[in-house]
């Protein structure tokens, strides 16, 4: 490397340089009243408009600002020129440019503007992972921020595909309460013809140290998981389940959900959404119209019709915390899951592992709430983004052309009927669909932990629903450590591996899906849990307890387990109840309270210490976060809460001198 390779110019034309340029001609469409009465900014924003090549005489006041989480580099004939973060934020550039087209052709200005997004999947086992959880909120202030830089925004779109961007896409456009918004969900990934979906493939480094999969293989079938360049993974996971939040409350135009990415289909999405926001504009309706305590509680209800991801249970308050609204508690959320019967057979809990393209074929959200609907579990009267009610989108779609030859197209393509992807409430519990989490306590987790007790493995369920797990316990004080005793095989049938210091404090809250696929893909994991105060991939199975709360390094229980010690798991799948207990040693088994009482007096486990790899800023997120009411509340930033503490801090300080 040296100064002549890097400057060595072969086109010397690179040096015609100017300094002039004629500029834009035409002129802008000034008034008087305005260049006398309007902010500069104004003025020269349309200046600005003009310079990036706008039509001086189509500017007006109808600005719409399309935000989005758009990463890679995509050539004009569909090239990689770079690749992005994941397939989920590479193609939405095709729907960003569909939707301004439409705005356009409406008489509006389109602008656009990007955050990014990272991938769970590509940091997983990584530090990484300690920036996943922390970048949502972060992402969710730039947005607010970049909507707030366009003063003359008349309305907001937000187009988005995966696991964080998503959510804070939706915290983004829910707190933006006197602007019409609408969300574009950005579709899923192909299956492949022959291979595994993108949450398999992420097993083939365990299990080819398993000796379960040859070299051969793991590489042809890591090669071939993500089969087309866009879209979320084709599993039910937290990218698919918040797509289906976004249009269960009521913010995504009906039937959006799930699309198959870069198909047609998925780009006139784009162009839908785009006419309903300048719908919604020239109703007059808001996103404070559109996002209520109804359509949070709307979307629990789907959320456990569908069996969705876990990590919702961190995104759906904090989206109600940015509206405004009520943000559900624990005890709401378990009501939720007596009452709302799973109905949805798709990856990775089945019974039929269908692909969540086969989901939007078979209808999707709307045809799941036709079913819901009949069980009278849905708010009905709530407005949406089409402008109506979601009992008139309902009626709508019943009826459509669009439900009868998505569903035609599902049975026709790949033979597959569409009321078996998504059933009716007697043939659910016909095939054994049981509810989809449970929320665990007891003295490991006296504040409270989360199954998706649906994932459990039905074989290692008792006849009378109750899924019974009694055993010593292998404590990790990383999940580092955790993941190479697995593929040291250091871990058997009947052992219950204990994960600490994964909470806010020590990792950012990491997610960990290693883990949790290993055992599913290990032939005897199915007999192995996992109780953790980290997190869960939406993707995850098993017998796996996280958000363990009190994390350990607040001084939870969890965090003074030592191997050897007796724990005792139960989940009622009958009543949606469990517990997570310590009942002392095979030698000296106790009671529930004298085993607490020993909890309390034991030290911290000595190794156990936030990560050293933890960065600052994901140390700020963790205290801000806690301050304003932790994991439960949803990770969100409490502005009033922090100011409070930090007088109450300055107060003391300033008295101590």
């Amino acid at each position: 490397m040296s100064m002549k390779s890097i400057y060595d110019v072969k086109d010397v034309s690179v040096y015609n340089i100017y300094t002039h340029a004629e500029g834009p001609k035409g002129k802008l469409p000034f008034s008087e009243k305005f260049l006398k009465e309007s902010p500069s900014g104004h003025i020269f924003g349309m200046t600005l408009n003009a310079g990036m090549g706008w039509n001086p005489e189509k500017l007006n006041d109808d600005d719409v600002l399309i935000l989005s989480t758009q990463g890679g580099i995509r050539g004009e004939d569909g090239s990689t020129i770079a690749v992005g973060l994941h397939t989920g934020h590479y193609e939405l550039g095709l729907q960003m440019r569909a939707a301004a087209d439409e705005l356009a052709h409406h008489g509006a200005v389109p602008y656009a503007a990007y955050v990014t997004d990272p991938c769970d999947g590509r940091s997983q086992g990584t530090t990484g992972m300690f920036d996943s959880l922390p970048y949502r909120n972060d992402a969710a202030i730039v947005f607010r921020r970049l909507a707030r830089s366009l003063p003359t925004r008349k309305a907001v779109m937000g187009i988005a595909t995966c696991d964080k961007g998503l959510p804070a896409m939706m915290m983004a456009l829910s707190s933006m309460h006197d602007l019409p918004t609408v969300l574009v969900p950005g579709g899923a990934t192909l299956q492949p013809v022959k291979g595994e979906d993108a949450g398999t493939v992420q097993t083939i480094g365990v299990r080819f140290a398993s000796d379960e999969i040859s070299f051969d293989e793991a590489a042809r079938v890591g090669c071939s998981a993500c089969a087309s360049a866009g879209g979320g993974c084709q599993f039910f996971g937290t990218a698919g389940t918040s797509q289906v939040i976004a249009e269960a409350l009521g913010l995504a135009i009906t039937h959006s959900a799930l699309a198959p990415s870069g198909q047609p289909i998925w780009e006139e999405i784009a162009r839908q959404s785009a006419r309903a926001v300048m719908q919604l504009k020239e109703k007059g309706i808001t996103t404070r119209d559109i996002i209520t305590d109804k359509a949070i509680e709307n979307a629990m209800v789907l959320h456990a019709a569908f069996g969705g991801s876990t990590n919702l249970l961190l995104h759906l308050p904090a989206i109600a915390f940015a509206a405004n609204c009520k943000v559900p508690t624990v005890n709401e959320w378990a009501a939720v899951n007596k009452k709302v019967p799973r109905l949805v057979s798709v990856m990775p809990i089945g019974p039929v592992n269908y692909p969540t393209v086969s989901v939007f074929l078979a209808g999707g959200v709307p045809e799941v709430m036709l079913r819901l609907r009949k069980l009278g579990l849905l708010h009905e009267d709530v407005m949406t983004v089409t402008g109506d009610t979601l009992g008139a989108n309902l009626d709508w779609w019943e009826k459509s052309e669009r439900r009868k030859k998505c569903r035609e197209r599902l049975e026709a393509l790949d033979g597959v009927n569409p009321d078996d992807v998504i059933m009716n409430p007697a043939k659910a519990r016909e095939r054994g669909l049981r509810s989809t989490v449970t929320f665990p306590v007891g003295n490991i987790a006296p504040e409270g932990s989360v199954v998706k007790s649906a994932a459990i493995d039905p074989t290692v369920i008792d006849e009378d629903g109750v899924f019974r797990h009694t055993g010593k316990a292998k404590v990790f004080i990383s999940e580092k450590s955790a993941i190479k005793a697995i593929k040291d095989k250091k871990i058997q049938a009947g052992d219950i591996m204990i994960v600490m210091g994964g909470g806010p404090k020590g990792t950012g809250m990491e997610e960990t899906y290693q883990l949790t696929s290993a055992l599913k893909k290990l032939p005897f994991g199915k007999h192995v849990s996992l109780i953790t105060d980290a997190r869960f991939s939406g993707v995850s199975t098993g017998a796996c307890f996280g958000h363990v709360g009190p994390e350990a390094l607040v001084g939870g229980p969890l965090g003074k387990l030592r191997d050897g010690d007796l724990i005792e798991i139960i989940v009622d799948g009958n009543q949606f109840e469990g517990s997570l207990n310590f009942i002392g040693t095979q030698e000296n088994q106790l009671s529930y309270d004298e085993a607490a009482e020993v909890l309390k007096k034991r030290e911290m486990h000595p190794g156990l210490q936030p990560d050293p790899d933890l960065p600052d800023d994901t140390k700020l997120w963790a205290e801000l976060q806690s301050i304003s009411g932790g994991i439960w509340r949803g990770c969100v930033y409490d502005v009033d809460k922090i100011i409070e503490v930090i007088e109450a801090g300055k107060k003391v300080l300033a008295d101590k001198k």
